[in-house]
């Protein structure tokens, strides 16, 4: 019988994680964040690429994961050839706004991805505030209307961060985000930025070299996604996980709490064994 090939798991930074770093009267060039980003185990890097990137990325042995914001169809193909011209492998895309109906979303990302297939790119729209996947009710909507529309699942970057603050949640998270395996499964980007109900970015760590209480809490969700995502048909595929700390401007991070960039180095390591631990069991079953 032959081996199918296992998935397989790629580190992400996101760019933004390293603002300001390691202080904003001087923080650190791309080529070097790049660099640092290299040297820390990650295998490639996400942000409205531009053709500087592409070089950079191609110097450093990096890999992009393209993005871009939009609601406006005519820009879609600009955008999307910008991050392919730098040489992004995937695009994220937070997509139009919080008050866009249902309707209007789907044809919106019906458009997208029927561009995106003609261009040879691969986009995924992600849950996220202030799109027209604020909320899981308008997401779950918008996806349903979008296999109704094309008989395929919506590509999709999850990120449960935005939809735990929406929903108020308390531990363990799971049992009431996990509620669409199928598009859970079909998805390839994963921004895996630790939250709670009330936050939603919380620190990895205490600031004295162990892990916060809270992120002890979140855990179990980390668990439970990946091992969801690899019950699915996963042989030969790649999960992007971004261990997405958000910095101190722009007010995902505080000041008094550990640099983002270094929680987010914390948090790479902690995916990585999640992650293996959950391949060696799905390869026993």
């Amino acid at each position: 019988m032959k081996t199918q090939p296992a998935p397989i798991l790629r580190h992400i930074a996101n760019l933004w994680t390293l603002w300001d770093h390691p202080t904003a009267k001087k923080p650190w060039s791309l080529d070097r964040q790049l660099a640092e980003i290299k040297a820390a185990g990650f295998d490639g890097f996400s942000t409205l690429a531009d053709k500087t990137h592409g070089k950079l990325a191609e110097k450093h042995g990096l890999l992009i994961i393209g993005y871009f914001a939009s609601g406006k169809p005519g820009d879609f193909r600009s955008l999307i050839q910008q991050n392919l011209d730098a040489g992004a492998v995937h695009i994220n895309v937070q997509l139009a706004d919080h008050d866009t109906p249902v309707p209007a979303s789907i044809k919106l990302a019906v458009q997208l991805n029927d561009l995106a297939n003609k261009m040879g790119a691969k986009c995924a729209v992600e849950v996220h505030r202030d799109t027209c996947t604020e909320t899981p009710e308008k997401t779950y909507a918008i996806a349903a209307g979008y296999k109704k529309s094309t008989g395929q699942l919506l590509p999709m970057t999850w990120d449960f961060s935005h939809v735990s603050v929406v929903k108020h949640l308390a531990p363990p998270y799971w049992d009431r985000l996990l509620v669409a395996p199928k598009l859970i499964q079909r998805a390839q980007q994963f921004h895996f930025r630790p939250f709670n109900g009330h936050h939603c970015q919380i620190p990895v760590t205490d600031g004295k070299g162990k892990l916060s209480v809270e992120l002890t809490q979140w855990l179990p969700f980390l668990e439970k996604t990946i091992e969801m995502w690899m019950a699915g048909k996963q042989s030969g595929r790649e999960m992007f996980a971004m261990p997405e700390m958000g910095p101190v401007r722009g007010g995902y991070n505080f000041a008094q709490l550990p640099s983002s960039w270094e929680d987010a180095k914390v948090l790479r390591e902690i995916i990585a064994k999640t992650w293996t631990k959950a391949l060696a069991a799905s390869t026993k079953n």
